[in-house]
């Protein structure tokens, strides 16, 4: 099995060593590179390759954002999930903006870093689900409240006959933002059960991020939005 190739972006020599002891006991998972600054990363990636970085934001010399602009556009195979203290919608939106895959709080818990990890190295974005808020506020303002009940409303339905009752409550959660271990807590299930469950939703769904599923939650009235 090959492993997640993972460079680990951030000023400070103690958060690197804790995410690097956290991320050594996945059997999947291989951190292969550090840089303290946006900048030392860029000059790394070339020669090491990494399938995900794991970017602070708030960093001297290039901060994480530039960083990612950059990466995006020259390194697009690597996937960056930032990893920030701030939680805070103008770095959230323009991270995402600058092209980062993938966005969690070190206030997160280290199950749900793991499984951000693997859902940006597979191919999706993952978003925080506390954050989803932030997306759901967003697209009531674009939308202007006009959901559920508009046009595709049948359509999206139909589609939520394919998950199970379980996999329906968990996406609710999802989309309400409670966070894996919250949702866990709420169904009496383990975690790692919880991550599971949500890509099987994906899989199912073909939904491939996080505000896909919100999206699709209001279109079928999973929650609501008024």
């Amino acid at each position: 099995m090959n492993k997640i190739r993972i460079m680990l972006v951030d000023d400070h020599d103690v958060v690197r060593t804790g995410l690097k002891s956290l991320l050594s006991v996945e059997s999947d998972m291989d951190v292969i590179a550090e840089a303290v600054n946006g900048a030392e990363a860029i000059e790394k990636i070339s020669s090491v390759s990494p399938d995900v970085i794991v970017m602070d934001i708030t960093m001297p010399t290039m901060d994480g954002m530039e960083a990612t602009r950059q990466i995006s556009k020259k390194f697009p195979d690597s996937k960056v999930l930032a990893l920030t203290v701030h939680e805070d919608k103008q770095y959230f939106f323009e991270m995402l903006a600058a092209g980062a895959k993938g966005y969690i709080t070190k206030q997160a818990a280290g199950e749900e870093l793991v499984s951000a990890i693997r859902a940006v190295a597979s191919g999706n974005v993952y978003l925080q689900p506390a954050l989803a808020r932030w997306l759901l506020d967003d697209y009531k303002r674009v939308n202007k409240g006009g959901i559920p009940g508009g046009a595709g409303q049948q359509d999206a339905s139909a589609d939520l006959e394919v998950l199970s009752d379980r996999e329906r409550g968990v996406l609710e959660f999802v989309a309400e933002g409670l966070t894996t271990p919250e949702i866990a807590k709420e169904l009496d299930l383990s975690p790692k059960t919880i991550s599971r469950h949500r890509e099987r939703i994906m899989n199912k769904l073909n939904i491939h991020s996080a505000t896909a599923l919100v999206r699709f939650a209001i279109r079928t009235g999973l929650i609501d939005v008024e």
